[in-house]
């Protein structure tokens, strides 16, 4: 009896926690309707990729490519599957910071904060400190 109680003791620990992942993680659409991203967790860090765009091909059904990015090396790179949030850590319940957020449509890389409220997903990309920036909030798709 004490066998089977630990083994069922055993198996609820174990699905347990299996089911606790991170809340941010998933598929979130942007303000505007035209992207989608997905945040995912490698190690203790999280990422975010482009997996949708509304228009993700150009006027002659190319894959629309990163043609704002400063290295000319990477202007060539397809923007589906981009890796566009980088190096965030979980700081606190629901924040995530220390991150960095590329903007394909500027070029450009900002610092960057993450603050999780249910099914929305600020994302605070700034210069310097946090004061300095713009705010986007993303609705999780299901």
């Amino acid at each position: 009896m004490k066998k089977l109680i630990l083994s069922l003791y055993m198996l609820l620990f174990t699905v347990v926690s299996f089911a606790q992942t991170d809340p941010i993680i998933g598929k979130w659409q942007n303000p505007s309707g035209e992207g989608r991203i997905e945040i995912f967790k490698k190690g203790e860090k999280y990422y975010g990729k482009l997996y949708w765009l509304k228009n993700a091909n150009d006027e002659l059904g190319n894959p629309k490519k990163d043609v704002k990015n400063p290295d000319e090396k990477l202007k060539s790179r397809a923007l589906l599957g981009l890796e566009n949030l980088t190096n965030f850590d979980k700081t606190g319940n629901n924040v995530y910071e220390n991150g960095n957020v590329y903007d394909p449509k500027s070029g450009k890389t900002y610092r960057c904060k993450m603050t999780l409220k249910g099914d929305k997903l600020d994302i605070r990309g700034f210069v310097g400190v946090s004061l300095i920036g713009r705010t986007d909030t993303f609705t999780r798709v299901r």
